[in-house]
């Protein structure tokens, strides 16, 4: 994916980002995946404009603070069982856009201990919110 601080809409953001979440999650559509927990890797990037996001006064208040990505993650994981990383995927980009300060969301989710010949397999998906 070509990186999305090329895109033109990004060039007056700063990057927000929830590093390597390990999560453990009913998640997956065979019989064996939904008698148990699998552990995911849930990756965030935030892009929020530095003009409504620069601190003036060094206050929280004043930028996006990290703790939503991880409740934005623990409320869509505790909803239940969930089939699809796509699915996954898809609900935390949208529920990360709907923050007023957040222009764009990448999120990725990875499955590291499906296969032991690799390190993982997973899926990303990059939005930016609509004018």
């Amino acid at each position: 994916m070509v990186s999305a601080l090329l895109h033109p809409r990004l060039a007056d953001c700063r990057r927000l980002f929830l590093r390597n979440y390990e999560v453990y999650i009913n998640i997956g559509v065979h019989d064996f995946e939904k008698r148990g927990e699998q552990r995911v890797v849930i990756n965030i990037e935030l892009f929020v404009p530095l003009a409504s996001t620069t601190p003036l006064e060094d206050k929280l208040r004043e930028v996006v603070d990290y703790d939503f990505m991880r409740a934005t993650v623990a409320k869509r994981v505790g909803r239940g069982h969930i089939h699809l990383q796509e699915t996954l995927c898809d609900d935390l980009a949208e529920a990360m856009l709907e923050h007023p300060q957040v222009r764009a969301a990448r999120v990725s989710t990875e499955k590291p201990d499906v296969y032991p010949d690799c390190d993982a397999v997973g899926v990303e998906v990059f939005r930016i919110k609509e004018d």
